[in-house]
């Protein structure tokens, strides 16, 4: 007997279709599909050649600090497995790429992100017809240039982007922070899948930081919606990326009574395994902390932010820091976390840690960021991936969201 998905389907398509034609439904546009990523390396130029189902528009820009070749295009079909996307032919003799990474930027765009390994020059970029047997192909010709006339490139691509930003409505300034109105409201929980879309986060053996930390997020919300006590938001729940300070915002905007910040980490020394949780301080509580929370801050960077138009708010934020009830608020629900994770999941030694985390940095939300553990260890990577694991972890995050709003209804009330 056939499954059922292989006699309904084609029936499904036919009625979209007879739908489509009598005009009671508008006609879904599927996304491009990329079908192979390629770079090709020669004594004068790197190609970088993208395989496509169809003709697309794009843009070509460059950036500093670190220096990137961005290229934005429509949403995309991106592929997730095959050699040359794992690795599309990066080489020791590649001199002017470093790396480069893929996916789902914002709603209705894509990215592919190229790190320059030195100055470089968009010498052409432009899509060829089929021809051949071979499909639409988005070509990209990088040439050496010098560090004067890169920046100079960078400059007039900021320009143009600040023309085409002027055509396009205004970014609303982060809201300001308004106590609830009603006393016995629900609490606002929101929870932050780290990375995502054109940022993949670290990588296990198999699994994506970004994917481990969705399908976590997912599980957690449905428990704490499954109470009834909590109002319970994502900053994402799709791969798309969000820049880290709208991670802040959308916090703020929800008027948020707690934020977790939900990640997985990745470390050379493959032994170490287990749980940690953070809360903000400008000064880390030891150099691992240091270093991860300099690795997660490197999120925009990754995904081919510019930071040239800093907004004003982002000085104001750092003043606030220094509402100690916040952070005092951060340590409770970190300690709860700790005690009641301890019999469900490994934790890692010192499992309460500090440091200048970007994603932790409104005034007036109390702030967690979780690492569930390392995808760089094969006991770690196993659970990570497991729906029985992050049910019973996601159940001790519950237990402890319980146990903060109990002992902070009065404040909550005020």
């Amino acid at each position: 007997m056939k499954p059922i998905a292989q006699i309904t389907q084609p029936i499904l398509r036919l009625v979209c279709l007879l739908l489509v034609s009598f005009g009671l439904m508008a006609p879904v546009q599927a996304a491009s599909l990329v079908k192979d990523i390629r770079l090709g390396v020669s004594e004068t130029r790197t190609r970088v050649v993208l395989d496509l189902s169809e003709r697309v528009d794009f843009r070509v820009f460059l950036l500093d600090k670190p220096r990137r070749v961005v290229i934005d295009l429509p949403s995309l079909d991106w592929p997730t497995t095959g050699p040359e996307i794992s690795k599309p032919g990066i080489s020791k003799k590649d001199e002017l790429v470093s790396g480069l990474r893929f996916g789902q930027f914002t709603a209705g765009k894509s990215r592919l992100v190229i790190d320059a390994a030195r100055p470089v020059k968009v010498a052409k970029s432009f899509v060829l017809a089929p021809s051949s047997g071979l499909p639409h192909r988005l070509v990209v010709d990088l040439v050496p240039s010098t560090a004067k006339d890169f920046a100079s490139q960078v400059k007039k691509d900021r320009e143009t982007s600040r023309a085409v930003n002027r055509k396009t409505a205004k970014a609303a300034p982060p809201p300001a922070f308004k106590p609830r109105s009603k006393k016995n409201a629900k609490p606002v929980i929101v929870i932050d899948a780290g990375h995502g879309g054109v940022d993949p986060g670290a990588q296990g053996k198999k699994a994506k930081e970004k994917n481990v930390t969705l399908d976590f997020t997912r599980e957690l919300a449905k428990q704490l919606r499954a109470t009834g006590k909590y109002k319970v938001y994502l900053t994402r729940n799709r791969d798309i990326y969000i820049p880290l300070r709208q991670r802040v915002n959308i916090a703020r905007k929800h008027n948020a009574d707690l934020f977790i910040s939900i990640h997985a980490d990745a470390i050379q020394r493959k032994n170490v395994r287990g749980m940690s949780i953070y809360t903000l301080s400008e000064t880390a509580s030891d150099k691992e902390a240091a270093s991860l929370a300099r690795k997660e801050n490197q999120s925009d960077i990754i995904a081919g932010i510019d930071f040239a138009d800093q907004p004003s708010e982002v000085a104001d934020i750092l003043i606030d820091l220094a509402q100690r009830e916040t952070k005092n608020l951060s340590v409770k629900f970190a300690k709860l976390v700790v005690d009641n994770a301890r019999n469900k999941t490994n934790l890692l030694d010192r499992t309460h840690r500090f440091a200048g985390f970007r994603v932790l940095k409104a005034p007036d939300v109390p702030s967690v960021l979780i690492e569930l553990g390392f995808l760089t260890n094969r006991k770690d990577e196993k659970q990570l991936v497991t729906s029985s694991w992050r049910r019973k972890v996601a159940g001790a995050l519950v237990k402890s969201v319980d146990g903060f709003f109990r002992g902070t209804r009065i404040a909550l009330a005020q």
